[in-house]
């Protein structure tokens, strides 16, 4: 994959640089910790301007989330709490429990969108609860360029600052990722093992 990436921001320019980040916010396991901080040092040697290198990582990453907000819109909540009803062992959670979530994103949806552009493992994610929501579209995007654009312009500077040692950038940011996913996978399992129908997990 390392040699894929190289070879497409190499060749693909700032074009290259927009669709890896498109696909990294659709498939996660492209890591932006490789494609970004590349762009950088690739800017750093003077191959490439780092304005739009940072401007090229901010249009795939919006284009990715837009894409995720799309499909929260189109599934809705109302079709999760019919899924919760039937199924809520495996969500994880009650359809009372999705009422009093989607409440919480609804008071919070700003913060929670443009935190979540920054974190990793949740960058994708956090797009589909904006979306089932129904945050307003405007102010979705605004959020959502804002925190992409500093995650971008975050890893692209180290890139550009580290010039040859910029894949050292992967190495700092996943271990956070590991450790967020784990955070996930393990409350998401104790969900599932403690689940009671009637009121969720137990206490």
């Amino acid at each position: 994959m390392f040699e894929w990436i190289t070879r497409m921001v190499e060749e693909g320019g700032y074009l290259g640089i927009l669709a890896l980040m498109l696909v990294e916010n659709l498939f996660p396991p492209i890591p932006s910790e490789l494609i970004m901080p590349l762009a950088g040092f690739l800017a750093a040697r003077g191959d490439l301007n780092a304005v739009l290198v940072m401007l090229s990582g901010t249009a795939g990453s919006v284009l990715g989330a837009a894409a995720w907000y799309a499909i929260g819109l189109r599934f809705g909540l109302a079709r999760i709490r019919g899924f919760a009803a039937r199924n809520g062992r495996w969500l994880g959670a009650t359809p009372d429990e999705i009422d009093r979530a989607h409440d919480w994103f609804n008071r919070h949806c700003g913060k929670a969108v443009l935190g979540g552009r920054m974190i990793p493992a949740i960058r994708s994610l956090i797009s589909i609860p904006a979306g089932v929501a129904r945050m307003e579209p405007g102010r979705f995007l605004i959020f959502t360029i804002i925190g992409s654009a500093a995650w971008s312009g975050l890893l692209m500077a180290a890139g550009f600052v580290l010039e040859d040692q910029y894949s050292r950038v992967a190495g700092w940011v996943d271990p956070v990722a590991k450790l967020v996913l784990a955070a996930m996978v393990l409350t998401y399992l104790y969900r599932v093992v403690t689940f009671r129908k009637g009121g969720g997990t137990a206490v």
